[in-house]
């Protein structure tokens, strides 16, 4: 394994990360045992950096991470999230980051996840109705309480980033970004860089459809939220499936799987990502993490661009409803 660094403060992690929620939910039936055994086996090949959410399964993955890492406690770091507000039966509700919901949400998360101290505490969200200076304050006040360690923010604007950093040193940004959702490129990212914030990328497999796997929106079980994501509607993904195969005719040449080169092209767009691709199943973890070994040169990095610019996947990445949280 390699390791990189998220933010100017310490943290350090590697380089590669796993991304937990899909062992809850979104993706079809969770599978306990075998998802045990997935974040096991990520601690024996080096993985250091575990990202939950006090949402993902109404905390079920928080206990579901915290027992299964027990074990490993003093060698690894966990991400949780507050801040999307859920009830039972609904995907979405709202965003809350007012000052007394961070303390109520931090101590909530600390019990299920059976730790005494959150290693990288995000806000899930931006609230609209709360100045992020306000939310960022709280999170400050549990860094000095001994309760969290970083603080990251998700899917935040440039200007909320600027005032959350302005407050305290903010570690990582997590937001969507892969070979085909690249909105954060043009300004976020160049803004992480100045400021020395970490950027952790979640689906940089574009929900698995990069990984040449998919081939048909038949293959989704019930549950899955694929199946009213736009990017996946029939007309749409008969598009996107055309740039699978170019990921594919590439992948083939570099003698690697699709999947290992989209995440060798995000790692190749700087030395403060890490991204988070998520997976329950062991045979797939394992394919992922071979992904920190390939090298991409400036030609090949060229032909990606060209074969998938920004803006080529068709349709938004989020429906209407999910995309009305997303901070802008």
């Amino acid at each position: 394994m390699k390791y990189r660094e998220l933010g100017k403060n310490g943290l350090k992690v590697s380089a590669i990360g796993l991304g937990c929620m899909g062992m809850s939910q979104s993706y079809g039936a969770g599978d306990e045992q075998e998802s045990v055994k997935t974040l096991q086996r990520a601690v024996e090949l080096g993985i250091t950096l575990f990202d939950t959410a006090d949402v993902y399964g109404m905390g079920a993955n928080e206990i579901l991470v915290g027992r299964a890492l027990k074990p490993y406690r003093n060698k690894i770091n966990i991400a949780t999230k507050f801040g999307i507000v859920r009830k039972v039966g609904e995907s979405f509700t709202g965003v809350s980051g007012k000052p007394e919901y961070v303390k109520q949400a931090c101590e909530a998360s600390l019990k299920r996840l059976g730790i005494d101290t959150i290693d990288l505490y995000y806000a899930h969200r931006i609230d609209p109705d709360t100045p992020v200076e306000d939310t960022i304050g709280a999170m400050a006040r549990l860094v000095e309480e001994g309760k969290v360690r970083y603080l990251g923010i998700s899917e935040a604007s440039a200007n909320s980033i600027k005032k959350a950093s302005a407050v305290h040193p903010v570690a990582a940004l997590q937001s969507e970004f892969s070979l085909w959702t690249r909105d954060i490129e043009m300004e976020i990212l160049p803004l992480c860089v100045s400021l020395g914030i970490g950027v952790v990328p979640f689906s940089p497999l574009g929900r698995g459809f990069l990984s040449g796997k998919i081939k048909d929106t038949g293959m989704f079980a019930e549950g899955d939220f694929r199946k009213d994501n736009p990017r996946f509607s029939e007309e749409n993904f008969k598009k996107n499936l055309l740039l699978v195969e170019r990921i594919e005719e590439m992948a083939a040449a570099k003698k690697c799987t699709p999947a290992q080169l989209a995440l060798a092209w995000v790692l190749a767009q700087g030395n403060g990502i890490v991204p988070i691709p998520g997976t329950k199943k062991v045979k797939y973890l394992e394919e992922n993490i071979a992904a920190v070994d390939i090298e991409l040169t400036a030609g090949e990095l060229e032909e990606i661009n060209r074969a998938l610019p920004a803006g080529a996947a068709a349709g938004a990445r989020y429906n209407n409803e999910m995309m009305k949280a997303v901070n802008k």
